[in-house]
């Protein structure tokens, strides 16, 4: 058991540090609530044990102290729902003598939602007194926000020093997070097949070099497979291409060539006349795309190819998309890939999705709940493969 569902809250205060960083439209409503839903079975289990809850987390960006926009009491109705009609409080600041009161006064089975930390600029300039002055309001610190894991902020990794080796822990949404990245990272079944895609080469050189290490296969689809393309001597049209990138792209492959890496490159795509929802559309082959057309999305026989190499992995990683899927005319190759990942879950594989974009898809297609992680954390889960040491999961762990 871990040491989160071991201790008893009973007539404790619980500091969790949460990631309430959802999307809000113009009227203040929330538009997706996942990563609220995600920390309500580690709130649940702190009520239910008979302790009192205590959330603190940030909102957007605000630039200049407390911003009408960036409050979170545009969560607390939301909030109310999420845990059947517990008492929810708010407080109007997130240290000073109203959070401390109120805090102070928090009965068993109550929660007290802070205002947004990033209201002070000590937040993330990770000040020690101000995390001390937080870490006052509980007995007991939980860190439940693998969002922010990789931030050197003040609530995520410097709050913990605060509080002694049994009173700090992981929530659920942590502990998920970094058993599923653990398992995938350092206890991965072979095959293990890593899925890469999105736009960019550069921003994805670190987690395939980590990644030679322990996949046996990396399938490189979406923008960043035509740099690959090209960097082969290939014809890629007007597709996205990262021209500085393209010594990177042929040494990752002379890499995973030395390496016993087979690296999968899309051979065909579904290409465009231009950027749009209304393009006109055509195939070709992914190294002989026409002058005025781009790749917009992995071809019919790179899905069959990318499918099967799924299917006959025992793990999965996947972070990025194959192609535009946001416009229906470019979406059937991240649906294919999804379709495999499922599939090759039913069948005994271990199968972790993260990146925003990725996420958005399985959650698109309704697959989130066919795979068997989906990983709330775009940023920190991309260092964590990095094979970076993340501050809010070692000032825990210390």
């Amino acid at each position: 058991m871990s040491r989160f569902t071991e201790h008893n809250f009973s007539g404790q205060k619980a500091l969790i540090r949460v990631d309430f960083n959802v999307p809000l439209d113009a009227s203040f409503h929330i538009t997706d609530d996942t990563r609220m839903r995600a920390t309500i079975p580690t709130i649940t289990k702190i009520l239910n044990d008979g302790g009192s809850v205590i959330l603190m987390s940030h909102l957007g960006r605000p630039k200049d102290g407390p911003t009408e926009k960036y409050s979170l009491k545009h969560l607390v109705n939301h909030l109310v729902k999420l845990l059947n009609g517990a008492t929810v409080k708010f407080a109007d600041d997130c240290i000073g003598t109203e959070a401390s009161e109120k805090a102070a006064h928090l009965q068993p089975g109550e929660v007290l939602l802070l205002e947004n930390l990033r209201f002070y600029k000590e937040e993330e300039k990770g000040d020690a007194a101000f995390a001390e002055k937080l870490s006052k309001l509980g007995d007991v610190y939980v860190n439940d926000a693998f969002g922010t894991a990789h931030r050197a902020h003040a609530s995520t990794a410097v709050i913990a020093q605060f509080f002694p080796g049994d009173k700090k822990m992981f929530g659920l949404v942590m502990e998920g997070e970094v058993s599923s990245a653990e398992k995938v990272l350092h206890n991965s079944e072979k095959p293990f097949t890593a899925i890469i895609g999105g736009a960019k080469v550069s921003d994805k050189i670190l987690i395939i070099e980590n990644l030679l290490e322990r996949a046996t296969d990396i399938i490189i689809g979406g923008g960043m497979a035509y740099t690959f393309m090209k960097a082969q001597g290939g014809q890629i049209g007007n597709s996205l291409c990262e021209i500085d990138r393209l010594d990177t792209a042929s040494d990752l492959l002379k890499k995973a060539e030395a390496k016993g890496v087979c690296i999968h490159l899309p051979s065909d795509s579904v290409i465009a006349d231009k950027f749009a929802a209304d393009a006109n559309i055509s195939t070709a082959p992914s190294d002989a795309i026409p002058d005025g057309w781009m790749g917009l999305d992995i071809g019919a026989n790179a899905c069959e190819q990318f499918a099967n190499c799924i299917k006959r992995s025992r793990t999965i990683l996947w972070n990025g998309p194959m192609g535009v899927f946001e416009m229906e005319k470019f979406q059937h190759g991240t649906k294919t890939i999804a379709t495999a990942v499922a599939a090759a879950t039913q069948g005994g594989a271990f199968s972790l999705v993260g990146g925003g974009d990725s996420v958005a898809a399985v959650n698109q297609f309704g697959f989130a709940d066919k795979v068997s992680y989906v990983s709330t954390g775009g940023g920190a889960m991309l260092e964590y493969f990095e094979g970076k040491v993340l501050p809010g999961i070692a000032a825990v762990q210390q």
